[in-house]
């Protein structure tokens, strides 16, 4: 009996000792920008942007200021370059929204999401997340509107669109996928 006794008194001891220690929380989630998605498929470059000043700048220029660089990283073994905002620099990659998404391993918000996937000859845009994610799977995406040589440079629009939408045209899309390229 004497050894049972010492046994339980050291286990009431360290469970004690372990009640006693602060708990710690849960490490927050890291702060995405994962409202917009934008991918440019370009000189067997794939470049990705979350931020549509970013974006814009890029579109006006063909370069971005701040960029993480993946080389070989893409799916034919393109370079991915992340066109980066200022704020961003510093952040650790997994802290990024256009990496996280284009990873797959963030999801778009649910409301006012805005992506498009150009990949040289047709831009495909979004305004629902899940369907992009879907896209992004290889999932086929049955609902469209689609613009053949509509795009800025001749290419086909494809407008990616939800069960409940799909029978209007997608007049607030194309309204701004044009706002992205005013000047």
């Amino acid at each position: 009996m004497d050894s049972f006794r010492r046994s339980f008194a050291a286990l009431a001891l360290s469970v004690g000792v372990i009640a006693s220690l602060p708990i710690q929380a849960e490490e927050a989630a890291p702060a995405y920008n994962v409202n917009d998605y934008y991918e440019v498929h370009q000189d067997k470059r794939i470049y990705v942007f979350d931020d549509a000043s970013t974006f814009k700048e890029f579109l006006s220029s063909g370069e971005t200021p701040f960029r993480l660089t993946r080389i070989g990283a893409g799916p034919n073994k393109e370079t991915v370059v992340f066109g980066l905002r200022a704020m961003d620099k510093e952040r650790k990659e997994a802290e990024l929204g256009g990496v996280g998404l284009y990873d797959g391993k963030a999801d778009g918000i649910e409301e006012a999401f805005y992506a498009e996937v150009n990949d040289g000859k047709r831009i495909y845009v979004f305004d629902d997340a899940k369907n992009f994610k879907a896209f992004r799977t290889g999932v086929e995406t049955p609902f469209r509107y689609t613009e053949i040589g509509g795009g800025p440079h001749g290419e086909t629009m494809v407008y990616v669109l939800t069960k409940k939408a799909a029978d209007k045209k997608p007049e607030a899309m194309i309204e701004q996928f044009k706002a992205l390229r005013a000047p």
